[in-house]
């Protein structure tokens, strides 16, 4: 399934206002909250040349959203849910910065990695979404969404209509 996204985007932590207008492919095995953590780490994550990768799901060793850079190297690495340290390692070892967005629970990745030789583990920047915040957002995607985000000091109101939900994102150490 194909899904339309238009995200007025008013991130204040970050200084970033945009109006974002994107198309995300939903995988037959990806479940609104995967899908839903890959379009809110586009919009906490927007610059220049981010991309969902265009293997997206199908191709298990790319990230999920990607930023190229000079000679088509990896600047920005970004996982969604929670990768294994494999791939946390090869991220590592190929990106300049690799950034995870889970919205299970950390504390699973977070022992996996400590128990495993990922590459900069301790560059790894880790942020977990509150399940019961996208549990209601998979209620409310349509074909068709128009949005407007406000990202303020980790919480996050998401306008749809004239409906408010509000949602956190933390940040998450090793």
């Amino acid at each position: 399934m194909l899904y339309r996204f238009q995200i007025e985007l008013s991130d204040v932590d970050r200084g970033v206002y945009e109006s974002l207008d994107f198309r995300v492919a939903q995988h037959p095995s990806e479940t609104y909250p995967y899908m839903l953590s890959r379009v809110l780490a586009f919009c906490l994550t927007y610059q220049e040349g981010l991309e969902f990768t265009p293997g997206g799901l199908g191709d298990p060793d790319a990230p999920a959203l990607r930023k190229l850079g000079h000679l088509n190297s990896i600047d920005v690495w970004i996982e969604i849910g929670n990768p294994s340290a494999r791939k946390l390692h090869k991220a590592g070892k190929s990106a300049k910065e690799v950034l995870v967005f889970t919205y299970k629970n950390p504390e699973v990745l977070l022992s996996e990695i400590r128990g495993s030789d990922v590459h900069r583990a301790n560059e790894l920047q880790i942020s977990a979404f509150d399940a019961k915040f996208l549990d209601v957002l998979g209620d409310k995607v349509e074909k068709n969404n128009r949005w407007s985000l406000l990202v303020q000091q980790g919480q996050l109101d998401l306008t749809i209509d004239d409906q408010t939900y509000s949602g956190e994102v933390s940040k998450v150490t090793l």
